[in-house]
């Protein structure tokens, strides 16, 4: 059993929070009057909520309770309270980059990487709500969720090239999501989206009619995931980063796979799965819902 627990102290934040029910994590930006712009202190603060619910996760810790037998997370809901889900960096705070120096600027641009690429390789489920805009650096962060839901009102922009820059940060998770030449054509021309191309370009998987809806879908997809072995979610993300950065040869990419297809049916997960199968019950990480 593993000696990290739910009951640990959660980080302190002010721009942001993490509610935890059960399995699941409800992680909000709360800047909505700025319509959660990203600064500097709300990027620190959802990064230490994402490395404490990583290190919380089912998968992180190969067990499905703490000592005191609450869940860990399998789950994280990622949501932008208010109007808009993130307006992309706060601009006064791009604005100071004139001022700065190339190392302080690259320590800002090191900043939001971070928040990005913990989001992106987040052991648990992501999913998130995209009400409003989400432009900038709200575009990466649809990028880097795992199943994303929009609704009318969404708008999706690399919007950076409208200020002469480059969504350089962001580029590498778009890209992975959405491939070149999409990527290419959405940095150059900076503009907004709709849902619907959203979807056809993969950026955003389904869409609700209102905000409202959001929940119920949430749900939903939720269940899905309680389904799988925590193991296999994050080993999936996993599998798919190593394709994408692959340099051998096909014939030792299929011997990998052999690999790792024998490694994931030996293990107690593997094992717990196939076994239930053929027994006709519920395996042991959805029996606890």
């Amino acid at each position: 059993m593993s000696d990290f627990s739910i009951a640990d102290s959660m980080p302190e934040t002010t721009l942001c929070d993490l509610r935890v029910e059960g399995a699941v994590g409800h992680l909000t930006l709360r800047r909505e009057q700025v319509f959660n712009a990203l600064d500097p202190q709300l990027i620190d603060e959802v990064c230490e909520l994402l490395d404490w619910s990583s290190e919380r996760s089912a998968a992180e810790r190969g067990e499905l309770e703490d000592l005191a037998g609450e869940r860990f997370l399998r789950v994280i809901v990622f949501r932008g309270a208010g109007k808009h889900f993130c307006a992309g960096a706060d601009i006064g705070w791009m604005q100071q980059s004139g001022s700065q120096t190339s190392e302080e600027n690259r320590k800002d641009a090191k900043r939001l990487d971070r928040l990005f690429n913990s989001l992106w390789s987040h052991p648990c489920f992501t999913i998130g709500g995209v009400q409003g805009v989400a432009l900038g650096g709200g575009a990466g962060l649809v990028a880097c969720l795992d199943h994303v839901i929009g609704e009318p009102r969404t708008r999706i922009a690399l919007s950076e090239g409208k200020l002469g820059i480059l969504p350089a940060v962001i580029g590498p998770y778009v890209y992975r999501k959405i491939g070149s030449a999409q990527t290419r054509r959405l940095a150059m021309l900076a503009k907004r989206i709709d849902v619907d191309e959203a979807i056809r370009l993969g950026l955003v998987e389904q869409q609700v009619g209102t905000p409202e809806f959001f929940d119920e879908v949430i749900e939903g997809i939720i269940a899905e995931v309680m389904s799988t072995g925590p193991a296999a979610v994050a080993e999936a993300k996993q599998l798919v980063l190593t394709f994408d950065r692959w340099i051998g040869t096909d014939e030792e990419l299929r011997e990998w796979t052999l690999d790792k297809t024998s490694q994931m049916r030996g293990s107690e997960e593997g094992q717990e799965g196939l076994s239930s199968f053929i027994e006709r019950r519920s395996p042991a990480w959805q029996s606890e819902d």
